[in-house]
């Protein structure tokens, strides 16, 4: 098994880093294009980035402005039964966000592809909970 692994700091509350890693309209502002969902143990989160990927997750670790976790069910065949989380520390005026995606098959292209692309959308997140700024979602990846 194979595991993705980034950990950093954001200039904001752990709260509000809290609510942009579990909530769909946070998720939204950074990462998918549109999710439903409901940040409590068991619920579904339905995950829409594009035409041929619908995916389905189960959150399966919540403590508030602690830990957020969720497992892959429907997905890219890779990413089944895969759980991208993050753990957060207060660091002053800081949140120290640790960040997981762990569970892979293998460390194969598309790992390494993922891993790549974890990169830019958790920049977007340091840059959407500190600037404010929002990217379309068709150009996430390009910025």
């Amino acid at each position: 098994m194979a595991s993705i692994y980034h950990n950093f700091p954001i200039l904001a509350t752990p709260e509000l880093v809290f609510e942009a890693i579990s909530t769909p309209k946070g998720l939204d502002a950074w990462w998918s294009k549109h999710c439903i969902g409901n940040p409590s143990i068991g619920a579904s989160y339905s995950f829409d980035f594009g035409p041929e990927y619908q995916w389905i997750a189960v959150v399966t670790s919540y403590t508030f402005i602690k830990a957020f976790e969720l497992e892959f069910v429907q997905s890219d065949l890779d990413w089944n039964g895969s759980k991208v989380g993050f753990l957060i520390e207060p660091d002053g005026n800081y949140t120290q966000l640790k960040f997981y995606h762990t569970g892979w098959p293998t460390a194969n292209e598309h790992f390494k592809i993922s891993n790549y692309c974890w990169a830019m959308y958790l920049r977007l997140l340091k840059r959407y909970l500190e600037f404010g700024e929002r990217v379309a979602y068709e150009e996430r990846l390009n910025v």
